[in-house]
């Protein structure tokens, strides 16, 4: 049973994370995807240790179930290429700062006269307008200007990265994904293609829901363990005996209530409604202590008993071992070029009737570009043409 998004083809002009990680969701979801890639100035992720199967792992998994186009992009041949293939795809996907496609003769304007229905989703750091569109970033820039990071850490260390790419990812890949999607079906139902401005930092400022609305109101900063979720109350993450971490989440009365008595201590339940700072951190410095009388195991045991909202802090190996992970068969083999499979992360998401297509991990730089050129219409002599001429690898 092929993709729900079997009928798409994109040309992804992206490196890096975010556009990369969008362009495979929709390749996981059955479009098919063509990497565009500078024969000499090919993906830093390509770069990444380790290898496997002869391409770098992050890679190999960014880039599955694509095919791959080397061609230089600052040569004029090679905007003729991509007018040539620009008629039988319905999206294009990009990541150059602003203004840069325009320049290389193939921006939005020079792609919808070829074809009027495309769909050209250019993901940046800062959007396409505004004072900072030209300026450099990347994901913990984002986040900064967008008025998280200032809340992210704690107290007494300050503001602290995140350990996966919010901005990128949640911000750039996820919402790039949408406003592709919501796209298409605005051109089933006009015809009509259209140019998307997807900026990392617009979408992570979007992601104030819980703090943004008493802010604008009251001017209530959230600030660094100032909240209720972010280290303010007792939800948080407690130390055992022998330095594992246990995550304690129930700020729900009734979870709470079970977690208290399963520590031994039910008269604390009441305390969790009590919101004052220094309630909380009286409550957080004894659950802290009664944490660290017992060992990581033994505490397993006895969480793993109720329904409290309190789980193991678990490294990403343990994770990938966890019961509820294997049971939702987040990791699959997807095969590569030798014959072999490499274990990847799946698609998160399940379809009742269609399901995620796995074709390839990701190939070497070029490897597709005779087939490509070939199935649309350029004769052996004009490819030969090209690469002699240094268009393509």
């Amino acid at each position: 049973m092929s993709g729900p998004l079997s009928s798409l083809k994109v040309l992804d002009f992206t490196t890096l994370l975010p556009g990369p990680f969008g362009t495979m969701v929709l390749a996981d979801w059955g479009a098919e995807v063509l990497k565009i890639e500078a024969p000499l100035r090919p993906d830093m992720i390509r770069m990444l240790p380790p290898q496997q199967h002869g391409v770098s792992a992050a890679h190999a998994y960014l880039n599955r179930s694509k095919s791959s186009l080397a061609l230089d992009l600052k040569r004029p041949e090679s905007a003729e290429v991509v007018k040539a293939l620009v008629a039988e795809y319905d999206i294009v996907v990009e990541q150059f700062r602003p203004g840069v496609m325009d320049r290389l003769g193939v921006g939005y304007e020079a792609l919808r006269a070829i074809n009027p229905r495309l769909i050209f989703c250019s993901i940046t750091g800062y959007g396409q307008t505004g004072p900072y569109r030209d300026r450099a970033g990347h994901d913990l820039n984002y986040l900064s200007i967008a008025g998280i990071t200032s809340y992210n850490g704690r107290t007494a260390t300050g503001p602290a990265p995140i350990n996966v790419q919010v901005a990128d990812v949640a911000g750039g890949s996820y919402h790039a994904v949408m406003s592709i999607l919501a796209a298409v079906i605005h051109r089933q139902k006009t015809g009509e293609g259209q140019a998307i401005d997807v900026s990392m930092t617009d979408a992570a400022f979007s992601m104030h829901a819980l703090t943004a609305p008493a802010a604008l109101i009251s001017g209530d900063e959230p600030r660094l363990d100032g909240t209720q979720l972010n280290g303010g109350s007792f939800y948080d993450c407690y130390e055992t005996r022998d330095g594992r971490f246990f995550s304690v989440a129930g700020i729900e009365p009734q979870f709470f209530a079970q977690f208290c008595k399963s520590i031994g201590h039910p008269e604390w339940a009441p305390k969790g409604l009590q919101l004052n700072p220094e309630t909380q951190r009286a409550l957080k410095a004894d659950i802290a202590s009664v944490m660290k009388t017992r060992t990581y195991a033994e505490w397993a045991e006895v969480f793993a008993a109720i329904d409290s909202c309190t789980e193991p802090v678990l490294s990403f190996l343990e994770a990938s071992e966890h019961p509820q992970i294997r049971a939702r068969e987040l990791l699959v083999e997807v095969p590569a070029a030798d014959g072999k499979t490499q274990r990847q992360i799946a698609s998160p998401v399940r379809f009742s009737v269609t399901q995620p297509q796995y074709k390839n991990i990701g190939v070497r730089i070029g490897a597709n570009t005779d087939e490509v050129l070939s199935k649309n219409g350029f004769s052996a002599e004009q490819i030969q043409t090209l690469r002699k001429i240094g268009a393509i690898l």
